[in-house]
């Protein structure tokens, strides 16, 4: 054991996963001391930001206590003790899985494959955090467990879906969080609320378990406070399972990350004003761009004229709304406990649209597919704001934007990476988004890791104290 002095409780909500996990080894900290330090955390500072919507201290100690003892017998798995939040839409045995809808309330018996992953892996499992009815949205107000508040400003939203597992993590109210992107749900919150985040190859992460958004679009996502911390979230849920038929089985690993930082070719869009991105954005874009002259390489302006962002999100949403009108019969024919009007008005709109509709809208798809394959033969990384704007207010007007500049990558199945890139004037957070060829998960966070560090962006962790 460590004759160092403990860690503080405050500390303990700061550090990345990393730092625990050295901690956790050489005995300043153990998983009980982890566990305690978000109960307390989440039982004082939940009630303020409402990122959970269901947590049991007991079951979390029962982990932390298993977690102890296998520390003692010395056969420990990679994130042994390490306590980790589900967003409400992943399956974990016992508990339901309400994706947001309020008539969802019967307990599951099987964990979702990433769970299970996470299990054999010790991570300590803290509950499920709140997310827009169905996934359906990125604000996280939800109507039916109450809006997520960004933890940087109240009144202000945490981004979505994945809203609460988002301000869970910049509230030090769990290490990390694993949450689920479409058309950017996990990388929209961390934007807003200083995080890093990833979204992986579409099928490099088992989504079985996971309520479907849109099976041609659903990935499962990760979100942390460096990108260290998403490698080795990466390393534990990478893997093919053959229940899951987007899986990718690998016949060689994942890229290396083994880009030259001086030979990269970095692709820029020409004009971020002309796709919507706000004023306050793009100057904080280009003032980060411009302490990154080495890391980003050469630099080229890429072509999206061919690539109507809004439309071609739209095309996405579609596909979601329509999907989503399956998935959730059952519960838009619950009379005793309804979905909302907004729910039901949005999935109307796929209901009215034809199957010709539809047809086109998948063949975006297959267009991505080109886009990518074009793009990244004249570039490496794609790199842009990852929000055209920042966190607003929760009574105000919702952006339609919110999505444009994340949906090219869930669109053609590419890896994207979203770090913390500086604040605007109002002092809250916008991130930076890299974007590379399918497979390339690795070399992006390897990028977004050596960005981060010339950046130093990040906000100070814990976000609330």
């Amino acid at each position: 054991m460590s004759s160092l002095p403990p860690v503080s409780d405050l500390d303990v909500r700061r550090a990345s996963l990393c730092q625990l996990l050295h901690w956790l080894a050489i005995g300043r900290v153990s998983p009980m001391a982890l566990a305690e330090a978000h109960i307390e955390a989440i039982e004082r500072i939940n009630p303020l930001l409402n990122a959970y919507v269901e947590h049991s201290p007991a079951l979390l100690r029962d982990q932390a206590r298993a977690a102890e003892y296998r520390r003692r017998e010395g056969v420990i798995g990679r994130l042994d003790g390490i306590p980790v939040a589900l967003k409400d839409n992943f399956d974990m045995a016992g508990w339901p899985t309400r994706a947001g809808l309020p008539g969802r309330t019967r307990p599951v018996p099987e964990d979702a494959h990433v769970v299970a992953r996470l299990r054999a892996s010790g991570a300590t499992l803290i509950g499920k955090t709140n997310m827009d009815e169905g996934a359906l949205g990125a604000v996280t107000d939800n109507p039916h467990f109450g809006a997520t508040q960004n933890p940087h400003r109240a009144g202000y939203t945490a981004g979505g879906s994945s809203g609460g597992a988002a301000a869970a993590v910049a509230a030090g109210l769990a290490v990390a969080a694993i949450g689920s992107d479409s058309l950017g749900s996990i990388r929209i919150p961390a934007s807003y609320c200083g995080l890093f985040a990833l979204k992986p190859t579409r099928g490099e992460i088992s989504a079985r378990g996971m309520v479907p958004a849109s099976r041609s679009l659903d990935t499962v996502g990760l979100l942390a406070r460096n990108a260290e911390d998403l490698v080795v979230l990466l390393q534990v849920l990478v893997g093919y399972d053959a229940d899951d038929p987007r899986s990718r089985r690998r016949r060689v690993a994942l890229s290396p990350p083994d880009w030259e930082p001086g030979n990269l070719r970095c692709g820029l869009l020409p004009d971020l004003a002309a796709v919507g991105v706000e004023p306050e954005v793009i100057a904080v874009f280009e003032a980060a761009l411009a302490k990154l002259p080495r890391e980003l390489g050469e630099r080229r302006k890429v072509d999206f004229d061919d690539w109507p962002l809004a439309r071609t999100r739209r095309a996405g949403l579609l596909l979601m709304e329509a999907e989503m009108l399956g998935t959730f019969a059952s519960d838009l024919a619950d009379a005793e406990r309804p979905v909302s009007p907004r729910f039901r008005q949005w999935l109307g709109y796929a209901e009215r649209k034809t199957a010709a509709d539809y047809v086109a809208a998948d063949r975006v798809l297959d267009a991505a597919t080109l886009k990518m394959r074009r793009l990244f033969a004249q570039v490496d990384v794609l790199v842009l704001p990852t929000t055209p704007q920042g966190a607003f207010p929760l009574d105000g007007p919702v952006p339609d934007s919110q999505g444009d500049l994340t949906s090219f990558a869930s669109l053609a199945g590419c890896p994207a990476v979203s770090i913390p890139m500086g604040n605007l004037s109002n002092g809250l957070p916008v991130g930076l988004q890299l974007v590379g060829a399918r497979g390339s998960d690795l070399r992006l966070l390897e990028l977004a890791s050596v960005c981060a560090a010339t950046l130093d962006a990040a906000p100070a962790y814990p976000v609330v104290v």
